[in-house]
């Protein structure tokens, strides 16, 4: 694996967000205090810091003809692996923002992506490319 990224969100109420990214995302558990708690996302770095005064200020671009939340992280994943994933939210009841589709079908750069919120307003954006080398395709 190429290195890892560590990401620093704010979130609103801790617990349930850990809630959220221990059990819906199944993201394993790392280091913690009463501020603060790592997770490992797809072997990254996650990390979810208490702020009361959170408030997520939704904005959304369109891409495709579809509202994407803006701002918005995640992960690529393997093709075999992001349908696991995205059928596992579905059956969990996560409320996409945007479901699962597909873009650029048969082009350079097809792909697999989907959009949902976590309990803080946190934008995520899980997405898979069919052919990994077309990542930066234009």
């Amino acid at each position: 694996m190429p290195n890892p990224f560590h990401l620093a969100i704010p979130v609103d109420h801790l617990e349930r967000c850990r809630k959220f990214y221990g059990e819906v995302l199944e993201c394993e558990e790392g280091r913690s205090s009463e501020q603060w708690v790592d997770f490992n996302l797809f072997g990254h770095q996650l990390v979810i810091h208490q702020d009361p005064n959170h408030r997520s200020q939704p904005h959304h671009n369109e891409v495709d003809g579809k509202a994407v939340p803006v701002p918005h992280f995640g992960v690529l994943l393997d093709w075999a692996d992001f349908k696991i994933f995205a059928e596992k939210l579905k059956a969990k009841g996560v409320a996409f923002v945007i479901p699962p589709y597909l873009r650029f079908e048969g082009l350079p750069g097809e792909q697999m992506t989907l959009f949902f919120y976590d309990p803080a307003g946190n934008a995520l954006e899980f997405k898979s490319f069919k052919n990994k080398d077309q990542i930066f395709a234009r």
